[in-house]
């Protein structure tokens, strides 16, 4: 634990324990960019290929403090027959390995890291800012005991490796789960991650402690 933190934190540390309902002040919505709202009303009849283009992960130009601090993103694992989709506000990304991975905090009684686990592949998909209500509704209920799946009005879409995402995203970041470790207060120097990982086994499932997840980047995509 302690050699995987000491490596990897020197990226960020903002990414996904669930639900986490931001709001949005009024000055924080007067410098959204224009170029950052889907223009087009006929995205749900638009095939993958035509919304979005692959780069390389070296080329992301986003700004990953807004694009996790600000910004709205889901995580979301499973089939076409059943999957499951979370509001995603902890995390980050980096080199690990040699290799450029992702990383997210997720409570060990995550329905959607139970997919995770199983399909061993996973999407973290961003949102513009017009998105939120439908981003925030997916940290809202948990989908083992309800059909919140069926409820949002965002576009659900198979990548061409078949990863679950949503064709209003902005960018999606496909993810080949590559470790996932628990987290233990006693690894934290700082009375703020005690504190966060010790609230975080009493809000889960009252067990187990936060689960740390590591993801190979497989694919980075972003809107044409």
């Amino acid at each position: 634990m302690k050699k995987f933190l000491s490596v990897f934190l020197i990226t960020t540390f903002l990414f996904s324990c669930g639900g986490s309902q931001k709001e949005t002040t009024s000055a924080e919505k007067s410098t959204v960019d224009s170029t950052d709202v889907i223009s087009y009303a006929n995205v749900k009849d638009k095939s993958f290929d035509e919304l979005f283009k692959k780069i390389e992960p070296t080329e992301l130009s986003e700004n990953i403090f807004n694009l996790v601090g600000k910004d709205y993103s889901v995580i979301t694992a499973g089939t076409d027959s059943i999957y499951n989709s979370m509001t995603a506000s902890y995390g980050g990304w980096g080199q690990l390995f040699d290799a450029p991975v992702t990383w997210c905090f997720l409570y060990a009684s995550r329905y959607t890291l139970e997919f995770i686990k199983k399909e061993k592949s996973y999407t973290m998909t961003y949102f513009p800012d017009q998105f939120k209500d439908q981003v925030i509704a997916f940290g809202s209920k948990s989908g083992r005991n309800s059909d919140k799946m069926k409820q949002t009005t965002l576009t659900r879409v198979k990548t061409p490796s078949g990863n679950i995402t949503y064709k209003e995203a902005k960018l999606i970041i496909e993810c080949k789960l590559l470790e996932i470790t628990e987290t233990n207060p006693k690894d934290f120097y700082s009375e703020k991650g005690k504190e966060f990982v010790e609230k975080g086994k009493k809000d889960g499932n009252g067990k187990e402690y936060h689960k740390l997840v590591f993801g190979d980047i497989t694919a980075v995509w972003i809107r044409k």
